[in-house]
């Protein structure tokens, strides 16, 4: 095969000949599988700008410094992989995996990272000083305006953990995206689109946020104090719930007790609890709870764990169930209208038809939800109403959609 060219001493950046770089991928693969004839990667400082490299697994290649703006890089996995002070700009990233990479430095404006899970990445700022002949060492820059995520789609993106200090990415699209745990200290997320983003546990101190879109955002264990929020929009921002809830004096762990009881008795023993706009999280979880046919339109349950709950026939119209896990969770016949379950783990989760007497039956109503990002697989969903709903994003494998009211122009893949 034909070798990777050695940098020369007037350019750092050196092109690669297309098959060189493809032998070298296929060559990477066999390395990550242990396979004969396997070697890492090294392609740093290459340019391989409008590459095709699509689902290409590079998981810990050196790609130092290289020169990757146009590329599409679509589902690739780059776990652990080096990207310092590498050129991504307007590079499509769309459902990589880049889970603990280097990207210090790195130069992402424009690039398109929605879905992508950068899960513990580093996104500081960094410089690259190069040897030079006649000035001793320059700075590596592959644009006048430096390094950062400027104006880069981040939509859905995976960032739990990532660090971001003194990152810039001045009006990037950050809806929905996961940054709990991250370090934004010193970041400058001015005009960012950050609307829905989970940003629960994160480090703001020092950040730029000002005219940032943080509609709906979760700032749990967030301290807001040090951060610049001047002109952002907060509106139904989700803040920590209070530790206790009570519905009328009453504790809200009594009143679904209650309502365990009128569910298991018949109606004969407890109550059927009508509890709309209730924030259940200060309970943690409902894993396995029996609650068929509540009432709790409006109510908020982001991030709890719903296992195998029963809420058949429940009425949940515009709760919020974001990140909630609601694996094999029984939702026959619930209504679901203009709910929020992106992100949420519907995994073997019943979504079909609830028989209430022969020959009629209530169909699930997921009416104008959001699904985006929502695992679905293996998930029984035959006849429900998904009219208007949003599956951008959403995991359907093995999903039994027979019969279903899809958006329009769905098509299910």
């Amino acid at each position: 095969m034909s070798p990777l060219p050695a940098p020369s001493p007037q350019s750092l950046i050196r092109k690669a000949p297309a098959a060189a770089v493809k032998a070298a991928v296929e060559a990477h693969g066999r390395y990550m599988k242990g396979l004969p004839g396997g070697r890492r990667a090294t392609l740093a400082y290459l340019d391989l700008s409008h590459f095709e490299l699509d689902g290409a697994d590079l998981s810990e290649a050196d790609l130092t410094g290289a020169l990757l703006a146009g590329a599409s890089l679509r589902g690739a996995i780059l776990d652990r992989a080096v990207l310092y002070g590498a050129d991504l700009r307007d590079a499509d990233l769309r459902g990589a995996r880049l889970t603990r990479v280097d990207m210090r430095g790195a130069y992402l404006r424009g690039a398109n990272l929605s879905g992508a899970d950068l899960s513990g990445c580093d996104l500081r700022e960094g410089l690259t000083a190069v040897q030079d002949g006649a000035e001793g060492f320059r700075l590596l820059r592959h644009a006048e305006d430096g390094a950062g995520l400027d104006y880069a789609l981040l939509k859905g993106a995976k960032m739990s953990g990532a660090q971001m200090s003194g990152a810039f990415a001045r009006a990037a699209d950050l809806t929905d995206a996961d940054l709990s745990g991250a370090t934004l200290s010193g970041a400058r997320l001015n005009n960012a689109t950050m609307n829905r983003v989970d940003m629960t546990g994160a480090d703001i101190f020092g950040a730029d946020l000002s005219g940032a879109l943080l509609r709906r955002a979760v700032l749990t264990g967030v301290d807001t104090s040090g951060a610049n929020l001047e002109d952002a929009d907060l509106a139904e921002v989700l803040r920590a719930p209070p530790p206790l809830i009570y519905v009328d004096d009453q504790p809200l762990h009594e009143l679904l007790e209650a309502h365990e009881a009128f569910c298991a008795s018949g109606g004969a023993k407890g109550r059927a609890a009508n509890i709309p706009q209730i924030d259940f999280r200060p309970l943690r979880r409902l894993k396995g709870r029996k609650l068929s046919g509540l009432a709790a339109p409006g109510a908020i349950f982001f991030g709890m764990d719903l296992e195998g709950v029963e809420l058949q026939g429940a009425n949940l119209v515009g709760a919020d169930l974001r990140g909630a896990n609601l694996r094999k969770a029984d939702l026959r016949g619930a209504r679901l209208a203009d709910a929020d379950l992106a992100r949420a783990d519907l995994s073997g989760a019943k979504l079909g038809p609830l028989v209430i007497g022969e020959g009629r039956a209530l169909r699930a109503d997921l009416t104008r939800a959001i699904l985006r990002g929502a695992n679905l697989s293996g998930a029984s969903a035959a006849r429900a109403r998904l009219i208007g709903a949003d599956l951008s994003r959403a995991s359907l494998a093995g999903c039994d959609l027979r019969g279903a009211e899809l958006p329009e122009g769905f098509v299910a893949k």
